[in-house]
Order: C-alpha cells, then sequence, then structure tokens
C-alpha cells in the first residue's frame, strides 16, 4: 500500500494544488492529511473542499481553532484564524456546502491508529498542541516519554521542520538522507513538513510518501507570489504570512 501523507496547508491553495498534482502523477492508494488544513492562508474554503476527499485525516490546532476559540496563538496567528471563521461563515457557497465544511471540521478525530503507525498532528502525547522540535533530541526525558506512547512509527506535522526522530536520539533531515529512509524495527516520529508554509529553509512544499518499508520525502515548487498577492490583499492577514513564504520560514 502506498499512502501520500500531507499536512499544514493552512489554506495554500496553489501548494495544495501543485502537491496533489505531485502526487496524481507518482500513483497512490491513499492520501491522509494530518491537520491545520485553513490557518494564515488567503483559501481555506478551497482546501477544506479538496481535503474533505482524502480518504483520512487529523484534526490540526488550527483546524481546532476555526471552531472555537483560540488559544495560545500569536496575534497574527489569531487575526488569520478569525478571519478564516468569517470565510466559513460567510461563504458565498450554497448552505449545504458550507454545512458540510463544518460538520466535516467537528467530525476529525485527534488521531489515527493504524498499528504499527500512528497519525497526530503534533505528537503522540498532545495530538494538537505540542511541538516536537529538532533540538528536542536534546531533551531525553520528553523524547522518552513521548516513545512511550508509541507502538512502532508516529507521523506528525506541526512545527513544518520535515525530518526522522529515532528513539536512540537523533534528527535526520530529509536531505541528510537522499529524501528517502528505510524503516527497521527502531521506534521512530516523522514529521511530514508542511504542503502550505515550509519553515525549513526551502521554500517548496513538504510531503510524504509511506509504502511498506520505506518513506519517501518528496519537495514541490509552487507560484508562491500568487499566494503572497493574495495574502497581501486581505488586511486582516499580516503581509508578514507572505513575506516569510519566500523564505520559508
Amino acid at each position: 500500500m502506498k499512502r501520500a501523507i500531507l499536512s499544514d496547508i493552512h489554506g495554500n491553495l496553489e501548494a495544495l494544488e501543485a502537491v496533489l498534482t505531485d502526487v496524481a502523477s507518482i500513483g497512490v492508494d491513499s492520501i491522509y492529511c494530518l491537520g491545520d488544513i485553513v490557518g494564515y492562508g488567503p483559501n481555506p474554503r478551497e482546501c477544506l473542499d479538496r481535503v474533505m476527499k482524502f480518504d483520512a485525516w487529523v484534526l490540526g490546532n488550527h483546524d481546532q481553532g476555526a471552531l472555537f476559540d483560540p488559544e495560545g496563538f500569536s496575534s497574527g496567528a489569531e487575526r488569520a484564524i478569525f478571519w478564516t471563521r468569517q470565510q466559513l461563515e460567510n461563504s458565498p457557497d450554497s448552505p449545504e456546502q458550507t454545512r458540510r465544511r463544518w460538520d466535516f471540521l467537528l467530525d476529525m478525530p485527534r488521531l489515527k491508529n493504524e498499528a504499527p503507525y500512528l497519525f497526530v498532528h503534533g505528537s503522540a502525547r498532545n495530538p494538537l498542541n505540542e511541538y516536537v522540535f529538532p533540538e528536542d533530541v536534546n531533551n531525553p526525558r520528553k523524547m522518552e516519554r513521548i516513545y512511550g506512547l508509541i507502538t512502532q512509527y508516529c507521523f506528525q506535522g506541526h512545527t513544518h521542520v520535515p525530518g526522522v526522530f529515532t528513539a536512540s536520539g537523533s534528527f535526520h533531515r530529509p536531505s541528510d538522507l537522499g529524501y528517502r529512509y528505510r524503516l527497521g524495527p527502531e521506534k521512530l516520529m516523522i514529521n511530514v513538513g508542511s504542503v502550505g508554509q515550509p519553515r525549513d529553509g526551502d521554500t517548496r512544499s513538504c510531503y510524504v510518501v509511506l509504502t511498506e518499508n520505506e518513506i519517501e520525502f518528496r519537495r514541490v515548487a509552487y507560484p508562491l507570489e500568487e499566494t503572497v498577492a493574495k495574502i497581501y490583499a486581505i488586511p486582516e492577514l499580516d503581509n508578514f504570512l507572505g513575506d516569510r513564504l519566500r523564505e520559508g520560514k
């Protein structure tokens, strides 16, 4: 079975469409999304409509923020999520489609367990909100507690920084691995990166392809200036949200 695993789309339609074109070109059996479909970006409705056709999903903190009052967000992220909520509430589409979007968000699970694979947005310990950064390999107590909740392999997003964490205490960036990693007996956490707002210094979208014995990180260029122009044109979205797309940070 061949799965494409996407995360952190953040309302970036241009990036999502580029990734889906790449996914179609390689042929997969299913597409999973690890949350944060909305937030930051200018096309939340359109991104939701596409992700609703995927095979599996888990809830992200920005998705939850669109449903309820956001907590722990920066001022720019909070303004963006309130704008996103307005877009979903005041949709020009049919009432039925508007309701389908809200029902979809409400029904998204916090995690998906398909042993030996666990799929979350943040971490196995806190599926919505816990960040696991590369430098956390220097915090063995934190990592041991999270690995204690993982059967074998955990796929996650949230930090927008792709790579492989090993239970033995290392972090490997995709470029260090030749963009492929063979799955073995060691427990792993795999951050699949971000489709809509990469933060590892590479402006290209990132997602992962999972087969029985291997993961592949794929990078996909998209017309980011189109997304930047849309963000600049919306007063409620901070220009910084567009600027950072040009830097991949």
